[in-house]
C-alpha cells in the first residue's frame, strides 16, 4: 500500500502571465526534487482525473462552478480578480487539481494508499463558495473533505492549513460544518486581511506576527492545534500545505525553514496515527520561489509517506 502522489500535466497548461508568481514551473520544480531525492520511489503516481460539478457543488454553488466554466477566454486571458486570471487551460487545471483531491480522498479511505499528496494547481484554500481569488478558483481541499463527508460517510475530518496566508475560503465553506475542525497558522495582516476572528467556533485561528519564526509557529501549533485536535479525535485529516512561510520567498515574512515544514508534518502524522487510522491527505496551496518551494515540499513529503 504505497503512499500515491498525485498530479496531471493540464495544471501546467494553466498560466497567469509573464512573472506571475503562481507559474507552472512550480509543478516540475516539485516533482524534479522528489525525483532527485529518491521520494517518488516510494509512491504510486496517479493521474488526478477531472472533478464533477456534483463533486465541486458539494463546497461550491452550481452557478459558481458554470459561471467559472463560462469565463474561459477563448485565446489570452480573463481576469478574475486583481491577481487571479484565466486562460483557455485554467479550468480543465482547476477541475483536475480538485479532482486530485477526490482521488486521494478515494484512495486514502479505501486502504489503496495510506496518505496522498497532491502536486497540483491552481491552489485553493482563498476560493470561497461563491468567489475565486488569491490564485484560486476551486477549493480543493473542502472538495476532498466534503467528499470525505458525505460520499465516504465520515463524522469528523480535521483539516490544517499551514500557508503564510489565511485559507479565507476554506473557511468560509466549512465554518458552520460541525464536522469539520480547521486548525489554521498564518502572518497577520497579510492577504486576505481575514482569520483574527474566527467565523465559527470550528475554528482555530492562529495569527503569527511577521518576522515571528519558527518558534512562534510551532508554539502556535503546539498550544493551539494539537489540544484542538486530540479533542475533535478526527478520522482523517487533510493538510492545505503551503510553504510560502520560508524565509527565502518574499511572500510573506514568517522566516520559516524546512525544519519547521518537518516539525509540523511529524505533528500532524502523530495526531493521525492516534485518532485516524494515519489517514492523511495534503494538497500543495502556496509556494513561489522554486528552491525552497521544492526543498520545503521534499521535508513535508519525507515525514508524510514515513521516510524519515
Amino acid at each position: 500500500m504505497l503512499p500515491a502522489y498525485i498530479s496531471h500535466s493540464d495544471c501546467v497548461r494553466h498560466d497567469m502571465g509573464e512573472h506571475h508568481p503562481e507559474c507552472p514551473e512550480r509543478i516540475g520544480a516539485i516533482s524534479d526534487h522528489l525525483l532527485i531525492k529518491g521520494l517518488l520511489d516510494y509512491m504510486q503516481p496517479y493521474d488526478a482525473p477531472l472533478a464533477s460539478e456534483e463533486q465541486l457543488a458539494r463546497a461550491h454553488s452550481l452557478s459558481y462552478v458554470r459561471e467559472i466554466a463560462n469565463m474561459t477566454p477563448g485565446e489570452g486571458y480573463a481576469q478574475v480578480d486583481p491577481d487571479t486570471w484565466m486562460n483557455r487551460y485554467t479550468y480543465l487545471a482547476a477541475l483536475r487539481a480538485a479532482g486530485a483531491a477526490v482521488l486521494a480522498t478515494d484512495l486514502v479511505v479505501q486502504r489503496k494508499a495510506a496518505v496522498a499528496f497532491c502536486n497540483v494547481r491552481p491552489p485553493g484554500h482563498h476560493a470561497e463558495r461563491n468567489a475565486a481569488g488569491g490564485f484560486c478558483f476551486f477549493n480543493n481541499v473542502a472538495v476532498g473533505i466534503r467528499h470525505a463527508l458525505d460520499v465516504h460517510g465520515l463524522e469528523r475530518v480535521a483539516l490544517v492549513d499551514f500557508d503564510v496566508h489565511h485559507g479565507n475560503g476554506s473557511e468560509d465553506i466549512l465554518y458552520d460544518d460541525v464536522r469539520v475542525l480547521m486548525c489554521s497558522t498564518f502572518e497577520k495582516n497579510l492577504y486576505p486581511y481575514r482569520g483574527a476572528v474566527p467565523r465559527g467556533p470550528n475554528m482555530i485561528n492562529v495569527g503569527l506576527a511577521p518576522h515571528s519564526g519558527g518558534e512562534a509557529f510551532r508554539a502556535g501549533v503546539t498550544e493551539h492545534w494539537l489540544p484542538a485536535l486530540d479533542m475533535f479525535r478526527p478520522q482523517m485529516i487533510f493538510i492545505s500545505a503551503g510553504f510560502d512561510g520560508h524565509r527565502e520567498d518574499d511572500m510573506g515574512n514568517l522566516g520559516l525553514v524546512e525544519a519547521d515544514y518537518e516539525w509540523v508534518t511529524r505533528q500532524v502524522m502523530q495526531v493521525a496515527r492516534r485518532h485516524a487510522q494515519g489517514r492523511v491527505v495534503s494538497c500543495l496551496e502556496g509556494g513561489y520561489v522554486m528552491s525552497p518551494l521544492a526543498r520545503s515540499v521534499a521535508a513535508h513529503v519525507k515525514v508524510l509517506i514515513g521516510a524519515d
